[in-house]
C-alpha cells in the first residue's frame, strides 16, 4: 500500500480544527501529523491536495438496518452487507454493524454467520453486527413484528455467542430477561443495550449493575421520565457511565429533548445514529419491512399504521441536524459520531479520531458538510464525482 499525504486542509484534531497542518498515512494507518511545510511529499508519496475542506475522523454507525435498497433482515449475507455499506460511505461513514430487526432465531443465527464471512472477506467498513430483538417487550415494540418477539431464558443464553471477528451488541428489554442473563451476556463478550423496553427505573439500574452497556436509540420505544417513575429514559440520563444512541432526524426526537440529552449526558457519552433503512443511498419512497409496507416521505419512513420505522437519515446529516438543534460545534458533534461510537465499541485505541497510530477512517468534507471523499483503512472507498 502506499505512503498518502493530504494538504490545504483543515484536520480536526484534539477537539478543533487546525489550519496547517497535514496527515500522512502508511499502510493503512495514521503515520504523521505536522505542519505542511514538515510533511514528507517527496515522490514516494501520493499527495491529495484538499482545497481546503476538512479532514475528519470517519464516521460509525451502530445502528444500519439497511441501507441502498436493501434491509439486512431480507439480504442477511455478505453481498447484502457489501450493498448497505457502500451505500453508507458517500455520507462518510467509515464502520458500521449491520443491524437486524426482530426475527427468528435461525435468522439471527444467519445474519450473525454473514457480518462475520463479510469481515473476514474483507468488506471495508464492516465492524460488527447489532442484533436489534427478538428480546424486546411486546408494548413498547415499535415496528417489530409481535409473533418474533420472545423471552430471553437461561437455555437461550446458553447457545447464544457473540460474532467471532468483530463487536456484537445485543439490545434487549431488561424486563424481557431472566435474572441473571444480563452478567452472562456480558462475560461471554456481548456489548448489551437496553431498547423497546418498557422497565421500571428500578429495573434498569439493576441491569446497569448486571453490565449493561448503553441505550438504543433513546427516548424512543422506552418508558419515559415521569414525575414518580423515572423509567428508562430517567435511568439512562442518571447514569454518568452508559451510552446512549439519538436518532437526530427531527422526527424521532425533539431538538428539546436532545438538548437535555446532552446536557444530562455530556459529549462523551451520546453517540449519533442512523437507524437507517433501504432508502439511505437510494430513490426508494417506498419498501417492504417483514410484513410491513413502510412508506418515505419528506425523509420520513412510516408503516400503513404511521408507526415510525427506522430512517432515511444518514451520518453527516445526523452530524448536521445535531448541531442545528443543540448549537455544539463541529468538533462536538462530529466526536459523537466517530469517537464515541468507538470508544462504545471497544475500538478507541483503533479508530475513531485522527491520532498517529490509528487506523486512516477519513472523511473529506467541505464548509456546508457535503462529503466528497470516505477512506477506510487509508483506501479510498468514496469520492463525489462532482
Amino acid at each position: 500500500m502506499s505512503t498518502l499525504a493530504f494538504t490545504n486542509c483543515k484536520v480536526l484534531k484534539d477537539g478543533r480544527l487546525n489550519y496547517g497542518l497535514g496527515v500522512t498515512v502508511k499502510n493503512g494507518l495514521i503515520d504523521d501529523i505536522s505542519s505542511e511545510g514538515e510533511l514528507r511529499t517527496d515522490d514516494d508519496v501520493d499527495v491529495y491536495d484538499l482545497g481546503g475542506q476538512m479532514l475528519l475522523p470517519g464516521f460509525i454507525d451502530t445502528q444500519v438496518n439497511g441501507g441502498g435498497g436493501v434491509l439486512f433482515n431480507d439480504s442477511a449475507n455478505v453481498s447484502g452487507i457489501r450493498r448497505i455499506a457502500e451505500a453508507h460511505r458517500q455520507f462518510g461513514t467509515a464502520g458500521f454493524l449491520p443491524t437486524l430487526i426482530s426475527d427468528e432465531l435461525d435468522v439471527v443465527e444467519q445474519a450473525m454467520r454473514a457480518v462475520d464471512d463479510a469481515i473476514e472477506e474483507g468488506v471495508p467498513g464492516v465492524l460488527g453486527v447489532h442484533i436489534e430483538g427478538p428480546f424486546l417487550n411486546p408494548e413498547r415494540r415499535g415496528v417489530h413484528d409481535s409473533r418474533k418477539l420472545k423471552r430471553l431464558t437461561a437455555d437461550t443464553v446458553n447457545t447464544l455467542l457473540p460474532i467471532r471477528s468483530g463487536k456484537t451488541v445485543l439490545t434487549i428489554a431488561p424486563e424481557a430477561v431472566d435474572a441473571g442473563t444480563i452478567r452472562e451476556l456480558s462475560k461471554k463478550g456481548f456489548i448489551v443495550c437496553a431498547g423497546h423496553s418498557n422497565a421500571s427505573y428500578a429495573q434498569t439500574a439493576a441491569a446497569l449493575k448486571q453490565g449493561l452497556s448503553g441505550f438504543t436509540h433513546l427516548f424512543n420505544a422506552m418508558s419515559q421520565l415521569g414525575v414518580r417513575e423515572p423509567g428508562v429514559v430517567g435511568a439512562a440520563l442518571d447514569d454518568p457511565g452508559s451510552w446512549c444512541g439519538v436518532i437526530a432526524d427531527g422526527h424521532h426526537v425533539n431538538p428539546v429533548s436532545l438538548r437535555i440529552a446532552y446536557r444530562c449526558k455530556g459529549p462523551d457519552k451520546l453517540m449519533l445514529v442512523s437507524d437507517a433503512m433501504p432508502p439511505v443511498g437510494s430513490v426508494l419512497k417506498q419498501f417492504r419491512l417483514l410484513d410491513s409496507v413502510v412508506d418515505v416521505a419528506d425523509g420520513v419512513c412510516r408503516d400503513q399504521n404511521g408507526t415510525l420505522a427506522g430512517t432515511a437519515l444518514d451520518m453527516i446529516a445526523a452530524v448536521r441536524n445535531f448541531m442545528k438543534f443543540t448549537g455544539i460545534d463541529l468538533p462536538l458533534a462530529v466526536k459523537m459520531a466517530s469517537t464515541n461510537p468507538a470508544a462504545f465499541l471497544g475500538l478507541g485505541n483503533r479508530t475513531g479520531a485522527i491520532e498517529i497510530g490509528k487506523r486512516a477512517d477519513l472523511v473529506v468534507a467541505d464548509d456546508d458538510l457535503q462529503v466528497s471523499m470516505t477512506w477506510i483503512a487509508g483506501a479510498l472507498e468514496y469520492e463525489t464525482s462532482e
